[in-house]
């Protein structure tokens, strides 16, 4: 189901017109369920936060067009107290939600979480958000929620082999 032209790449700094770009493309319910309130626009800051990560600690990879167009994006970021447990998170563009893009680059993230160690993706999202509950179950072995107001969740994963 995912388009054939679509491919999977790390972020780089170079990118960080392109998300900011991108993410002003993008409706309030997408935005909102992504970082949990309104947030029409991407300062300078988060940017750079977004693309400029290490690859160890800060691991995100980029679902790409053919002409290198992001289309959605999958991140994790280890506990710095515990290497072993990372938060995940994954946004796809709305015009190519549907078609499988979340799927593979929630299960490439994964693998790339195994390979440096990790064992466990936790993740905030609103009660309501079943699509990123449901992409969180086929990366992991069982999840369990912990509900901690105002619609917002946090669930957990092992990841699975």
């Amino acid at each position: 189901m995912v388009p054939v032209d679509i491919q999977i790449r790390p972020i780089r700094a170079a990118d960080r017109a392109a998300l900011g770009d991108g993410w002003l493309a993008q409706s309030a319910e997408t935005q909102h369920r992504r970082f949990l309130t309104a947030k029409p626009r991407l300062s300078p800051a988060e940017l750079r936060y977004l693309t400029e990560v290490d690859g160890a600690m800060h691991v995100a990879l980029v679902a790409v067009d053919r002409r290198d167009n992001i289309v959605g994006v999958a991140r994790f970021v280890r506990d710095a107290e515990d290497p072993a447990s990372a938060e995940f998170a994954v946004v796809v563009g709305d015009l190519f939600q549907g078609h499988g893009i979340g799927s593979l680059l929630a299960a490439t993230l994964a693998d790339r979480a195994r390979e440096l160690g990790v064992e466990r993706f936790t993740a905030f999202m609103l009660h309501d958000n079943v699509p990123a509950r449901r992409l969180m179950e086929t990366i992991g072995e069982r999840l369990t929620a912990h509900p901690l107001g105002s619609g917002v969740v946090e669930y957990a994963t092992p990841l699975a082999a």
